[in-house]
């Protein structure tokens, strides 16, 4: 017999899944067009009762966003702007009422490759807090997604918020799709900088659906330090190496094109978070 369950506490969902098997369900935006029309073979674990899971908070040294956070709940709160790649990513899953809906944290345990919410939480070094009856882990979120529909979620744990160390800098996320709205990323990047006297201090980068998880590139990101906030920044993102990159070839484009096309909107990011956007936030 299938068994439903709604609890409304963080201790009885996890109870719950130290108990059995059991597939969770948060916004279903995932969920439901994964099921298709296939009859329901797994416990169900709805987890949209959980209120605790809601919501960002700051601490002294965080910020931390509940697993149950939506999208729209990420468009809308005051963050600094080392987050605005996050936020610029938000509006680009799916439409407005995915957004409503759809978890911060779903878009991570779902694990594609071309998850939107990823590159941008990779430039934030966010940590994933994995908690189960027993125990509470942290992970990397580059050591938690382990690969496609792949993650380091033990037996009996829930993903339950993200931790985001309080960052510096400003960032931006620039996707490249076949139209405007509504599509599945043929590439997408995300990068922070943090400017000290006019040059850079610091960098991240980020690249999703290049690969089997989306990746930072250190290559990248070394060859932008040092630099001035100008448009030497482009010539050094053409130039760095990316072997951190394997992409795929399929319907929305070729592996030789998610390459040659990765150098662009690596650049466009990296010079609108040096206060020098381009007209293209999303490119197609």
């Amino acid at each position: 017999m299938i068994r439903y369950a709604k609890p409304t506490t963080v201790d009885e969902a996890l109870a719950l899944l130290g108990g059995g098997a059991w597939r969770i369900l948060a916004g279903g935006t995932d969920f439901y067009p994964a099921q298709g029309s296939k009859p329901f073979r797994d416990n169900v674990l709805d987890i949209n009762g959980l209120t605790a899971l809601r919501g960002i908070a700051e601490t002294g040294s965080h910020w931390i966003i509940g697993a149950r956070t939506t999208w729209t709940d990420i468009i809308r709160h005051p963050l600094p702007p080392a987050f605005d790649a996050l936020k610029q990513a938000a509006r680009e899953v799916g439409s407005p009422q995915i957004q409503n809906v759809a978890s911060v944290a779903g878009n991570l345990c779902n694990a594609s490759p071309a998850a939107d919410g990823v590159p941008g939480l990779l430039v934030l070094d966010a940590e994933v807090e994995l908690r189960s009856a027993t125990a509470t882990r942290h992970l990397p979120l580059s050591a938690f997604i382990l690969g496609n529909r792949r993650t380091a979620l033990r037996p009996g744990e829930m993903l339950t918020a993200i931790h985001v160390p309080k960052p510096a800098g400003t960032s931006a996320f620039v996707k490249l799709g076949a139209r405007r709205y509504l599509v599945i990323s043929i590439a997408m990047v995300a990068v922070r900088l943090v400017a000290e006297n006019g040059t850079v201090a610091q960098a991240a980068v980020a690249v999703g659906s290049c690969s089997a998880v989306a990746r930072r590139l250190a290559g990248v990101e070394a060859a932008l330090r040092g630099l001035p906030l100008d448009a030497g920044l482009v010539a050094a993102v053409r130039s760095a190496p990316m072997a951190e990159l394997q992409p795929i070839a399929d319907v929305r484009g070729s592996a030789e094109y998610r390459l040659d096309a990765v150098r662009e909107i690596v650049a466009r990011a990296a010079l609108e978070a040096a206060g020098k956007p381009t007209d293209d936030k999303v490119a197609a």
